[in-house]
């Protein structure tokens, strides 16, 4: 169960910290939709290296409450709220999918707290310049992100016929419910305790109602509230070719733009199986920059 803390302004976030108690916080950025509930197999990897998970259900996700406009820059503020609560003075931020953007924010704002920064299939803003933004992205998300172009109204709209099927989804599910953003390569990761994980965590994000979801991809697609390429501490972005969810594009035009920019672009891997198969690997790279 996540602890409920009190923030500055008044709203409540819903944090969920797992893994050795002197161990350096990484803050965890989930994807979208989503929630901060831990994977275990990611908990895991993270206490071998003595890192600490650190993560939270962004607003309007779970019980934590909804922050209505906002913009990616805004998590800002959350997570100054989260390290000054578990009294940590420096910390790794991580962002997967819907995550990659506010790891980033986090790392733009934070120079003297984030010693280093993880993207895996994080989306690019739009528009990118010089990428077809939608290009090679499911017939779903090319839907959902249509309607948050078009406006709030059609975004209700998508949401109020999306959010019975994720708010109940199970682990033997989610592969059809994904539909056309995976292909047969991130199908064949969508087993045993990932699947579990991964609709569980859903289910916790999409309880209450789907004001995060919302949020994250009205926000994904205006202003994001910072430079990408002012960014000092390294940030290392990971992206699969066969990722449906985020096109490879997203991962090569961020890697060109973004300040301090590791890329680790992988044509043979998708959206799921880069976290599934390489979450050692990605958390090595992240921990070797010398700072």
């Amino acid at each position: 169960m996540p602890e409920s803390i009190s923030l500055p302004d008044g709203r409540r976030l819903d944090l969920f910290v797992d893994g050795p108690a002197d161990g350096t916080p990484l803050l965890f950025h989930h994807g979208t939709p989503a929630s901060g509930l831990p994977d275990r197999a990611l908990v895991a990897a993270l206490a071998e290296r003595n890192l600490r998970y650190v993560g939270w259900s962004r607003p309007g996700y779970g019980d934590s409450t909804r922050r209505a406009g906002r913009v990616v820059a805004d998590v800002v503020d959350d997570a100054v709220a989260v390290l000054d609560h578990i009294g940590a003075d420096r910390a790794y931020t991580f962002g997967w999918s819907g995550g990659g953007p506010h790891a980033m924010a986090t790392a733009a704002a934070l120079p003297d707290r984030i010693l280093a920064a993880t993207t895996v299939g994080g989306v690019a803003p739009y528009p990118a310049e010089g990428i077809d933004w939608f290009e090679g992205m499911g017939p779903e998300n090319i839907e959902e992100f249509g309607a948050s172009l078009e406006g709030p109204e059609a975004m209700i709209v998508f949401k109020e016929r999306a959010w019975p099927v994720w708010r109940a989804v199970t682990a033997d599910e989610v592969a059809d419910a994904l539909g056309g953003l995976i292909d047969d390569v991130d199908r064949g990761s969508l087993t045993g305790e990932f699947a579990e994980s991964l609709a569980a965590s859903t289910r916790e994000g999409l309880r209450t109602n789907y004001w995060g979801w919302f949020d994250d991809d009205m926000a994904f697609n205006r202003d994001w509230g910072f430079d990408i390429g002012s960014i000092g501490v390294p940030v290392h972005i990971w992206q699969g070719g066969h990722d449906r969810m985020v096109p490879y594009a997203h991962g090569t035009w961020l890697a060109g733009h973004t300040g301090s920019a590791c890329p680790h672009l992988h044509p043979d891997h998708g959206h799921l199986t880069l976290v599934v198969d390489s979450v050692g690997p990605i958390l090595d790279e992240m921990l070797a920059v010398d700072r």
